[in-house]
């Protein structure tokens, strides 16, 4: 784990990037800010955060980080020792976290609960969609403080790094580090429901569009060519393919605007 802090005093905000091992752009996106010549307000930490995953290019050493928090400094395992490392760091600040995803091109938001703090931020960040993730939030960042997860887009694609860069200094903004003002928009927010079982097959389709309905009775995806078809409305969020071993993804409910 590396941690660099821009500003003097006790930083009350933090970025997080290189969760996972194999999702560079959060990681590549901090480098770059942090080459440039930054003008802050207040101070900040950022952190890269499973750099030994990261040199391999894997999502993890021995388990996935992002469900291994608050984490165990004793623990056996490299990224529970990591998670009990990154909850001290970040226990008293609000969190930004970079992920990417194979899902889904454009950016979105993951928070634990719409409260005050995802209504203020999140209007603020170039993204798609805020999905709200409380049922479904064991292990993961949000255990070890206030977090928002950024999916930034396609794992390992260029346009993920930019996303990643520009929601940075977005976020940064909005919680008043980097001076300036930013530009609120109107985003959805969802609710995840439950996951989509996958069943065991050797060829997996998807046919619906992540964030846009899909009604009951309609196909939307496929397993060895036999087709599954929705048994009532739904929003998918993280669909693919083969982003998941057991699940295609999430099946979510539109729930607000912020």
């Amino acid at each position: 784990m590396r941690v660099e802090q821009v500003g003097d005093g006790t930083p009350e905000i933090a970025v997080v990037a290189g969760i996972h091992g194999d999702e560079p752009c959060g990681v590549r996106a901090v480098e770059r800010l942090l080459d440039e010549p930054l003008t802050v307000d207040r101070p900040v930490k950022f952190i890269v955060a499973n750099e030994e995953a990261l040199d391999r290019g894997e999502r993890f050493v021995d388990t996935d980080l992002n469900r291994a928090f608050p984490g165990e400094s004793a623990a056996d395992e490299h990224e529970r020792r990591l998670a009990a490392a990154i909850t001290a760091e970040i226990a008293d600040c609000l969190t930004l976290a970079l992920h990417s995803t194979q899902s889904y091109a454009e950016p979105f938001a993951v928070v634990n609960g719409i409260d005050d703090t995802a209504r203020d931020i999140c209007p603020q960040l170039s993204v798609a969609a805020v999905v709200e993730t409380s049922e479904y939030i064991e292990g993961r960042i949000f255990a070890a403080g206030r977090a928002i997860e950024i999916e930034a887009g396609l794992q390992g694609s260029d346009q993920a790094e930019e996303n990643a860069l520009r929601i940075i200094r977005e976020f940064l903004t909005a919680t008043g580090v980097l001076p300036g003002d930013t530009m609120r928009r109107d985003v959805p927010a969802y609710k995840l429901l439950r996951p989509i079982d996958k069943e065991q097959a050797e060829s997996y389709e998807v046919f619906a569009e992540n964030f846009k309905r899909v009604d009951a009775g309609e196909p939307f995806a496929a397993a060895d060519g036999e087709e599954l078809t929705a048994e009532d409305d739904f929003y998918p969020v993280l669909l693919s393919p083969y982003g998941y071993a057991n699940v295609f993804g999430y099946a979510a409910e539109k729930i607000d605007t912020l």
